[in-house]
């Protein structure tokens, strides 16, 4: 019995060895397979890393005049970034932004902490603020039951709503300061390199952020740039603005610069030629591959493809020439408003536009404002595309040729000038209670004879049968007849120039017989002085139309600062139409227009008559209430020389006092100087 036992037992601890052995052997089995099998992949899990890239904008493009002087240039700055490791939570980015409070200072110079902040922190960043520095004591204030029918973003929402005024009543200017620059740190996408501080970044904080960089992971100083600009505020108004790294991509366009590849900090032209050339100027961003391992540590970096600044404008403007014009409208301003302070208070401004009329290339544009209060004058070039004006007599060319087309005039006919009355409207003349005679078309452009242009009115309305105070009969289609003349020209429609959103100017809504007429001598609807230069351009090219433009090249970037790069694209004159106007009768306007500068009694007579460049043109005078005062608008419109013209100007000097003629003189040296430097 007791052997039998024994041999029981023995049996059975073999058979549990047994079974201990086939378990092992199935263990050493399966590790082999995994070891021999499967090693490979299961090492590349561990040791699997990931490669993201960010991409790192690259400075814009110069811009250049017509003579390779840089206007427009980039300045080295330095600047304060972060780029995240993957996976970085909010609670570690707070402690990013409290060191990093610790190095740099976030207010602006000057500017007042306290409300610095409370434009810059809303209600949600104190409250998120508060939530991370109490954050349990913040969640056991929803209760169970509610937390039970939120998701995560529901439960986070509610959680702030019940975070109080007291809570957040007792943060200092330091709290803020954290707040404020995690705010920053809370835009990075993960691996997308955000730009902290760039402006005003001292060397003291760049060095510190520099030698504390291991308390700050993701932190980095780097070299940015901002715009400088050599000639100071000359034409910068047309130049325009780039955003900061703030400001970013517009947000009414983001989608539009998100899917060309911008990110939402990336400085973009948010006005002038810079928005006009924005896909130019960008440049090709700076490709920066990130290797980071399982943890999101960062492991490697490398450059995935090398950044290069954007390409560089030259523009059409003659910088010399520019800043003649500039000068010479302050200089007669102020002499005018020096002179003579109560009788033109309201005269603040002139603007003047020089072009090319064969080519279209602007080689001036100039606005100049006086502000009274500090005695200074501001550059406001953008009002020649932006403001209209009315441009009284100057147009009276339009007039003329929407008269011979028409067939309403023929060559040579004329009119009595005397005043003329519509019954039940004031009397119209030329001037106060004057006559001048008989006029053809060409003289009554030499003596800017309204009653010329109003019998064309009248005619092109059917009324041909006009007698002094009585009715007329109207087709108020003359209107449109008229304005479709005119448009030819490019008045009352677009230039097609190169800078956005220019305008258009202003068409009176009344069709009825005296409107027309004062339609016709330019005291209806309103143009733009760029409208003016493109109109006498086209009388200059003999009928052709062609746009204004400042973009004259665009050239590759150089490294070398020496040297300007190789032409990309060159841009060639573009003609929009021909007017439909015989040559016969665009000579016979041209010719009224040199007897305006050239004989005896012609308006512009006393400046250009003795000029060896041949000036040709029209003045322009239109009354103009402003502010209850009475005042005139100034015009002028020229080109030279008559035969094969190589220059045109237009120019206008709004809320003039009576009987100025700074118009003129304005333009004369305008001329002169552009004479003088050939």
């Amino acid at each position: 019995m007791e052997k039998k036992k024994q041999s029981n037992f023995l049996t059975r601890l073999n058979i549990l060895f047994l079974i201990i052995f086939i378990l092992f052997s199935v263990l050493i089995i399966q590790l082999g397979v995994i070891q021999i099998l499967n090693g490979k992949e299961f090492r590349a899990d561990i040791e699997r890393t990931n490669l993201e890239t960010i991409k790192v904008p690259t400075p814009r493009g110069k811009i250049y005049d017509r003579n390779y002087h840089v206007i427009a240039d980039n300045q080295p700055s330095k600047a304060i970034t972060y780029t995240p490791a993957k996976g970085t939570t909010a609670e570690q980015r707070l402690l990013v932004a409290k060191n990093l409070s610790e190095l740099i200072n976030v207010v602006p110079k000057g500017e007042n902490p306290e409300m610095y902040f409370d434009k810059e922190l809303t209600e949600r960043d104190l409250k998120e603020y508060w939530y991370l520095l109490n954050k349990e004591k913040a969640t056991n204030r929803l209760s169970v039951k509610k937390r039970a029918n939120m998701d995560n973003g529901e439960q986070y929402n509610a959680t702030l709503e019940l975070i109080t005024e007291e809570d957040i009543s007792s943060f200092t200017i330091k709290d803020k300061e954290i707040i404020r620059i995690k705010k920053e740190l809370d835009k990075a996408m993960e691996l997308n390199r955000h730009i902290i501080k760039s402006e005003g970044v001292t060397k003291e904080e760049y060095a510190k952020v520099a030698e504390n960089m291991a308390m700050v992971p993701g932190v980095n100083v780097e070299l940015d740039w901002n715009r400088a600009y050599p000639y100071g505020s000359t034409i910068k108004s047309l130049l325009g603005t780039v955003t900061s790294h703030r400001e970013g991509i517009p947000a009414d366009k983001k989608e539009y610069f998100l899917s060309l590849g911008y990110s939402f900090n990336d400085r973009v032209g948010k006005s002038g030629l810079e928005q006009q050339y924005e896909s130019i100027l960008r440049g090709r961003k700076q490709q920066i591959g990130y290797k980071t391992n399982r943890q999101g540590d960062i492991i490697e970096t490398k450059v995935v493809v090398e950044g290069q600044r954007g390409k560089d404008l030259i523009l059409s403007i003659d910088m010399e020439l520019q800043q003649t014009v500039d000068r010479i409208i302050i200089e007669e301003l102020r002499k005018i408003i020096k002179k003579y302070p109560h009788d033109n208070r309201h005269m603040t401004e002139a603007l003047a536009v020089v072009i090319e009329p064969k080519t279209g290339e602007l080689l001036a544009v100039s606005g100049q404002h006086y502000n009274r209060e500090k005695d200074t004058f501001e550059n406001v070039a953008y009002k020649t595309i932006y403001e209209q004006h009315i441009p009284g007599s100057a147009v009276k060319g339009a007039t003329v040729l929407a008269g011979l087309q028409s067939g309403v005039v023929v060559q040579g006919e004329t009119f009595y000038d005397k005043p003329m009355k519509i019954k039940g409207t004031p009397e119209k003349s030329s001037y106060t209670n004057s006559t001048l005679g008989w006029l053809n078309e060409i003289d009554a452009l030499k003596e800017s004879s309204n009653i010329y242009m109003f019998n064309i009115a009248l005619r092109m309305g059917g009324e041909y049968n006009y007698q002094y105070n009585m009715p007329v009969t109207f087709n108020m289609d003359a209107f449109q007849e008229m304005r479709n003349y005119f448009y030819q020209f490019g008045l009352g429609v677009e230039t097609g120039v190169d800078f956005p959103n220019e305008a258009t100017g202003y068409k009176g809504t009344d069709p009825v017989a005296g409107n027309l007429m004062d339609f016709a001598i330019g005291q209806y609807d309103t143009y733009t002085t760029m409208q003016l230069a493109q109109y006498v351009s086209t009388i200059a090219n003999d009928g052709l139309r062609v746009k204004p433009h400042f973009l004259k090249e665009v050239r590759n970037p150089n490294t070398s600062d020496e040297t300007i790069g190789s032409v990309y694209k060159n841009m060639n004159t573009e003609a929009i139409n021909r007017i439909e106007m015989d040559l016969v009768n665009i000579k016979r306007v041209q010719e009224g227009f040199r007897r305006v500068f050239q004989e005896p009694r012609g308006t512009a007579f006393a400046e250009f008559h003795d000029k060896k460049y041949n000036a040709v043109g029209k003045t322009g005078t239109a009354e103009n209430e402003f502010e209850g005062d009475y005042t005139e608008n100034l015009t002028l419109i020229s080109y030279a020389p008559m035969e094969n013209p190589e220059v045109a100007l237009a120019i206008v000097v709004p809320h003039a006092g009576q009987g100025e003629h700074v118009n003129a003189i304005i333009g004369e040296r305008i001329l002169d100087a552009y004479f003088d430097m050939k």
